[in-house]
């Protein structure tokens, strides 16, 4: 794949880059997040990986430029890396579907790294399993109606899994999961008709957490 990496630790970019480039991949770097802006608005990648925290203001600037890109061109798949649980951050880049939220200490496990990736470059969404962890930890109003299997489903389905996936995951029938999903949706007062129902599931359930 043709990647697009921005991070403005020298360590990690490298460290990231070599990995990458090991696995074939083509690799551009950015080390800032207006960097990162003008390269992606020159070329086209498959993927961009970004941190979240970087110059010039240190904040999400990083988060704020693919947030940008993303808005122009939603298809644009997206990792981003953050040191901290932030439902904002989620929040922003789900408002288009489909991306890739991992903590930095995930890297180090370079199979799951790669397989988050893959899932992304797909169009899959894939958030990190600490945050989910420590989402579902968290009450939230409209949600708590959920039982504890529904909470699991939901989980999973923000780790990008399917249907099928959430069956093999549970050891469960696809009816038993195709239940708790439509009641997952029916509880947080999405329709049949409604579009894009998994993400707007997974978005209610992660913008409250700051609340």
């Amino acid at each position: 794949m043709k990647l697009l990496l921005a991070e403005d630790s020298a360590l990690l970019r490298a460290g990231l880059e070599q990995l990458l480039s090991s696995l074939g991949h083509s690799v551009t770097a950015a080390m800032d997040a207006e960097e990162l802006s003008a390269i992606a608005g020159q070329e086209t990648f498959d993927l961009i990986i970004s941190d979240v925290r970087m110059p010039p203001t240190m904040t999400d600037d990083g988060l704020r430029a693919v947030h940008d890109l993303r808005a122009s061109n939603p298809t644009q798949p997206v990792v981003v890396l953050s040191q901290y649980v932030a439902a904002s951050y989620l929040d922003r880049l789900l408002e288009h579907g489909g991306f890739g939220y991992l903590l930095k200490e995930r890297v180090s496990d370079v199979e799951e790294f790669v397989r988050t990736l893959d899932e992304v470059a797909r169009g899959g969404t894939v958030v990190d399993p600490e945050v989910v962890t420590a989402l579902l930890s968290a009450k939230r109003t409209g949600l708590a109606q959920l039982t504890a299997r529904e909470r699991e489903v939901l989980g999973l389905m923000a780790q990008g899994l399917s249907n099928t996936e959430i069956e093999d995951t549970l050891v469960l029938s696809a009816g038993a999961v195709s239940k708790h999903v439509s009641n997952v949706f029916m509880k947080l007062g999405f329709r049949s008709e409604d579009s894009n129902r998994r993400v707007k599931a997974v978005l209610a359930w992660l913008r409250h957490t700051e609340r």
